[in-house]
């Protein structure tokens, strides 16, 4: 859906990795309009959630990423 976006990195084995400054990039999805942002759930831990007003999904495998979007 083009409300949805990621920040994150896939593995070979299929697991979504953390990234870097995850607060500045949660906080540019939210200026760009998106509405859900899907994350690494390893990222979760490092800012608070309830600062952003978009909807913060954390994953941890692709797998997952399909059966949240489909």
């Amino acid at each position: 859906p083009q409300s949805v976006c990621f920040a994150g990195e896939v593995g070979l084995n299929g697991e979504i990795r953390a990234v870097n400054r995850m607060e500045q990039r949660i906080s540019e999805a939210e200026k760009l309009g998106f509405e859900k942002i899907i994350i690494s759930k390893f990222s979760q831990k490092s800012f608070d959630k309830n600062k952003f007003k978009i909807e913060i999904v954390a994953l941890g495998k692709v797998e997952e990423l399909y059966k949240y979007l489909f």
